[in-house]
């Protein structure tokens, strides 16, 4: 101990909260977590707590405490946070590739406000394509993933094809991590794209929103007809392709999904996915002004609750299935790791994690950010390729602005929340849905979903049952869970 000091020990930066009425939630920067009792807590702030006791050096493991010198503590503890950190060391990975606007969809809610399927001037033609490329591969990350995204991509598959040859070709001298997503709805689907697909490595994802009734009126064709009927025939095409593995699905929850969310997972194991992401409604595009879609926090937590009790009994009968969105939270509170997902970034991953080319060239910090461009708000217009440089794109104003107004450490509301280092900041919803890309926290429903979830799946933890600690495990190591428990015996 230094003798200088008065006091017996350091306490180190830690935020708290009195999660439960016999148990105190402490949490320090590097994302570590220890449950103390209030008795207990007031000891520890008041600097009476025992050094020698089994409970100090508890708290002194998870580096919430010190009785030593400070400094080496302090850096160990950076390097804690540099991996925590360590999605900053890629800059920009995910680039999203906006290859047309026009869908051969209406869907009640889309974010994209897609236009119709002949309207051809919607569509990115090869000059922007090029351009396009060309920025993304100024990218200094190593990694480089490009998503196509629309509308729906598959009306204007020969510009797929050529960014994806393009790209190829460019980075056999640079020789990047480089891999490809298509985001579609597989109705157009046939064999001659699966067979380039398969050839050229290229990931599908696509959208599923639950048994044929939800699906079909969520996801409308502009034409007659199930949209439901034709996925699951192109589905089928799909895997007998390119294997199960090359696909995955999103669901997106309207309030019709509420009541139904059983079904829904029921359909999404039935179809051979291995798991689902619990995706609340953005209020963009169509759906910020259809009021029969829409739900409040508790609605939702109250499913997503419902629904995670069920997906842990799927698992614990035999049959392995995520809920991803929980997978990602769990990583970050159970291990040191980064998780790299654009939501649960501080600062916020938008144009840092990833960035978005719109059809003509313009370039968004994210997909949302695009789709108020699509509305007339151009407020998160970083430029465009056709006239910026890389450079001007990405240190300019509109990025420099939301990096300055995203880091959760200094955000009110967030600066002292214990579950900081587990959540993130999203600009762009903020400005959506309350005028400014701070954000009102009391009110804010990304702060309260988050919360909601957070906390309850520190209640679990906290209870420890074995079936569901295997269960969540399972899920952070992507392990089946006889294979996990016959590893642990």
């Amino acid at each position: 101990m230094n003798d200088s000091r008065s006091t017996p020990y350091t306490i180190l930066p830690l935020q708290f909260s009195r999660m439960f009425s016999d148990k105190v939630l402490l949490t320090n920067e590097a994302g570590e977590f220890f449950f103390i009792n209030p008795e207990n807590f007031q000891e520890l702030v008041t600097y009476k707590l025992n050094t020698s006791s089994s409970l100090f050096y508890d708290l002194k493991g998870k580096h919430l405490v010190t009785d030593t010198d400070i400094h080496p503590v302090i850096d160990l503890l950076a390097t804690k946070y540099r991996t925590k950190m360590g999605f900053l060391r890629n800059f920009t990975v995910l680039h999203m590739v906006v290859i047309t606007v026009r869908c051969n969809h209406k869907c009640r809610y889309c974010h994209a406000s897609s236009e119709e399927s002949h309207a051809t001037q919607w569509d990115m033609n090869q000059v922007v394509a090029e351009k396009v490329v060309d920025t993304i591969f100024q990218s200094p990350s190593t990694r480089i993933k490009i998503e196509f995204q629309g509308g729906e991509p598959l009306l204007n598959w020969e510009r797929v094809k050529y960014i994806v040859k393009y790209a190829k070709k460019i980075n056999k001298h640079l020789k990047k991590d480089l891999s490809f997503v298509l985001c579609t709805n597989l109705t157009l689907m046939n064999e001659e794209k699966l067979n380039f697909i398969k050839k050229q490595n290229i990931l599908i994802s696509t959208s599923l929103d639950g048994p044929k009734d939800l699906h079909d009126n969520n996801r409308r064709l502009r034409q007659d007809g199930s949209s439901y009927d034709i996925f699951l025939k192109k589905l089928e095409l799909t895997k007998s392709i390119i294997g199960n593995k090359g696909i995955s699905a999103l669901l997106t929850i309207t309030k019709d999904s509420l009541s139904r969310i059983d079904d829904i997972i029921d359909e999404y194991v039935d179809k051979g996915f291995n798991g689902i992401f619990l995706r609340a409604l953005n209020p963009f595009g169509y759906a910020k002004n259809n009021q029969s879609l829409g739900y409040n926090v508790g609605e939702y937590f109250r499913t997503y609750k419902k629904a995670l009790d069920y997906i842990i009994k799927t698992n614990l009968e035999g049959t392995y299935f995520e809920e991803f969105y929980t997978t990602l939270l769990l990583s970050r509170i159970m291990t040191p790791f980064s998780t790299g997902f654009v939501d649960l970034q501080s600062p916020a991953g938008t144009g840092i994690s990833c960035a978005v080319y719109d059809f003509n060239g313009d370039v968004y910090p994210s997909d949302e950010a695009r789709m108020l461009g699509k509305m007339g708000i151009k407020k998160f217009l970083m430029g465009n390729v056709l006239r910026d440089e890389y450079i001007k794109i990405f240190n300019g104003d509109v990025l420099r602005e939301l990096i300055n107004n995203s880091c959760v450490e200094t955000l009110p509301g967030c600066a002292w929340c214990v579950f900081q280092q587990y959540c993130g900041a999203d600009p762009i919803r903020n400005f959506s849905t309350q005028g400014d890309i701070t954000g009102h926290r009391p009110t804010n429903e990304f702060c309260k979903k988050n919360m909601a979830i957070i906390k309850y799946l520190f209640e679990l933890i906290i209870e420890n049952n074995d079936d569901v600690m295997d269960v969540f495990w399972s899920w952070i190591t992507k392990r089946p869970l006889e294979e996990l428990r016959n590893v642990e015996l």
